[in-house]
């Protein structure tokens, strides 16, 4: 059974920093591509951040220079470190694994950015 467990969102001012975290459990994770992905009230689910296997990372305009991604795939954990958070970043973000042609989600995680 797979399980990708998100933690570490919360209430955070304008310009702070948060590290999200998402633990996995039943996937082969160091063949996985892992992802974080948001969705805001009213909006369509988006990209965020991916990581491949190999390391390889991309990025949203929107985040691009502030946000982080990374692995560990000892810990079979996947990290987005958020900095210069702003208001728009407001959202529940959810972690996403992809082996082809599976695909999984977690429950998600809210980051609320406000002052």
């Amino acid at each position: 059974q797979v399980q990708l467990v998100e933690s570490g969102g919360g209430l955070v001012q304008p310009g702070g920093s948060l590290r999200l975290s998402c633990a996995a459990s039943g996937i082969i994770f160091r063949i996985a591509t892992m992802g974080w992905y948001r969705q805001a009230p009213g909006k369509q689910r988006e990209l965020v951040a991916t990581i491949s296997s190999g390391g390889s990372a991309n990025y949203a305009d929107s985040v691009k220079g502030r946000f982080t991604i990374s692995r560990d795939n000892t810990k079979t954990t996947v990290y987005l470190q958020m900095n210069s958070l702003k208001p728009e970043d407001t959202a529940v973000y959810y972690c996403n694994s992809r082996i082809w042609p599976n695909e999984n989600w977690g429950q998600g995680t809210q980051v609320t950015v406000s002052s």
